[in-house]
């Protein structure tokens, strides 16, 4: 890794407020990247508080925002992201040969229409840097306008979350090895 964590009681009184606000949500632990961010303690509280949003607070079960999240984790081929993220996709009920194919970088086979516009929308904004009319038109009825936004959010919040933890290398736990090539 890149970066030197600071534990709790290296931390200045802004940083350390951060990290026991970090503490005292429903994560229960301040996530890994916010431990980089702390250098700059107000784009910590804004970017820590805008992802407990995406992440607890959207109108999408956790499976959907999870499918989401690991599109842009592949896009990046972000492996800690990758690592922590599949794991609450299956817990949230994402289909594990969802998952393989968008490792795989293989288009999966969706059931659900939310779950293919989702994944059409997120490949289409990293991919394309946008949405095309009619895909546009398909996510709004499909998801509404809150849903689309939340997930062009989704997408971008993991997007920054994914370039911190590719910048600074952050490894993954111990005794783990990497899905993504």
């Amino acid at each position: 890794m890149r970066l030197t964590l600071l534990s709790p009681g290296e931390m200045n009184p802004d940083q350390r407020a951060i990290y026991d606000e970090s503490v005292a949500s429903k994560r229960g632990s301040p996530p890994p990247p916010m431990m980089a961010w702390l250098a700059s303690p107000d784009m910590a509280r804004h970017a820590t508080r805008l992802g407990a949003v995406l992440r607890y607070d959207t109108s999408f079960p956790p499976a959907l925002s999870e499918l989401a999240i690991l599109v842009t984790a592949r896009h990046w081929t972000a492996h800690f992201e990758w690592y922590a993220h599949k794991t609450m996709a299956l817990d949230g009920g994402l289909d594990p040969a969802i998952i393989e194919a968008i490792r795989d970088r293989r288009t999966p086979r969706f059931d659900d229409p939310k779950a293919r516009v989702i994944y059409d929308v997120a490949k289409s904004l990293h991919e394309a840097k946008g949405l095309s009319q009619p895909l546009y038109d398909e996510a709004t009825q499909l998801l509404g306008e809150r849903g689309l936004v939340e997930i062009i959010g989704l997408c971008g919040y993991y997007t920054m979350v994914s370039m911190t933890l590719n910048a600074y290398e952050f490894p993954l736990p111990d005794g783990e090895v990497s899905e993504l090539a």
